[in-house]
């Protein structure tokens, strides 16, 4: 265990190197942030520090008494908690890139503000990311008013790594992989996970396409593939710019999602409205992902609304 119980909290806290930074993106989303930090508040290791890049429209979303306490229920805990205002909002690429710029843990996880994680989630992530010597590991964010929703034919394309480890691979539209996509859609992994049969704790490795709003990246992985350098090529209305850095990490690196995944959809309404450029494409070609192909397209302040769908 790594946070400080609350017998300590009342006592100084000794700052302690992070293993992970966790990185979150936000928009006017005050009642969302709060929940996204009272799950991370319920994580028992690694240590981590976070960080947040607010782009809100009046006052950042921390300004709410419910983020406010978690902030310093965290901060009590032991954790660093950074609340960085970055305006003017040019683009989730660029907010990303900006917070990536802040990150200097081997392990950096970029948050959406409106996921709610299972306690355990981050250690599982952190080891499975560990062993496995992939670029990225990420958990798919359920909804779970879907739960009742069974869609065997989108949970199909479901393939575990076996060795738990992975191997770089090569994912465009049209092409090997690019149908995994599926798997992310409504509770379909909640489902896939359950077929399973996993004793409590253990968990697994599979294929995607890519994985949206809860991503471990090896933090030296991301910047070798350019990390979200790329936001000055792209029009601030964009999607699927993680898509494409996640794409640029698969190719030498690979990447997999985490099966359970512990990761909660809250099912909000997107504050990122303009999707009119689909970043995979514009940098990786005419085979890139659709910003308005209806898919799970993922990218912060929640840019993953049509895996409920």
């Amino acid at each position: 265990m790594t946070r400080r119980g609350s017998a300590d909290w009342g006592l100084p806290a000794t700052p302690r190197p992070a293993a992970v930074d966790v990185l979150i993106p936000t928009r006017n989303r005050p009642a969302e942030l709060a929940v996204t930090l009272a799950g991370l508040a319920a994580q028992d290791g690694p240590d981590f520090n976070v960080t947040i890049s607010d782009q809100s429209t009046h006052v950042p979303s921390w300004n709410h008494p419910a983020a406010e306490a978690m902030v310093r229920v965290l901060e009590a805990q032991g954790h660093r908690v950074r609340l960085l205002r970055h305006l003017p909002a040019r683009g989730l690429a660029e907010q990303r890139h900006f917070l990536l710029e802040n990150a200097a843990a081997p392990a950096v996880l970029f948050l959406d503000d409106d996921v709610w994680l299972e306690p355990g989630m981050l250690a599982r992530l952190a080891g499975a990311l560990a062993s496995s010597g992939a670029g990225f590991v990420g958990a798919a964010v359920q909804g779970l008013s879907y739960l009742p929703d069974s869609r065997p034919d989108e949970e199909a394309p479901f393939e575990l790594w076996d060795t738990g480890k992975v191997e770089p691979e090569r994912i465009r539209r049209g092409e090997p992989g690019f149908e995994r996509w599926t798997l992310h859609n409504a509770a379909n992994l909640a489902h896939v996970a359950s077929r399973l049969g996993l004793p409590a704790g253990e968990w697994q490795l599979y294929k995607v396409a890519w994985v949206g709003a809860c991503v471990l990246y090896n933090r030296t992985a991301l910047l070798d593939c350019g990390g979200f350098g790329f936001w000055d090529q792209l029009p601030p209305g964009h999607a699927g710019e993680d898509v494409a850095a996640q794409w640029r990490v698969m190719e030498r690196y690979g990447g997999a999602g985490l099966v359970p995944s512990g990761a909660v959809h809250l099912e909000s309404p997107t504050t990122v409205t303009d999707r009119s450029a689909d970043a995979a494409e514009i940098l990786l070609g005419g085979s890139g992902t659709a910003a308005g192909s209806g898919t799970a397209a993922g990218g912060g302040q929640d840019v993953h609304p049509p895996h409920n769908q």
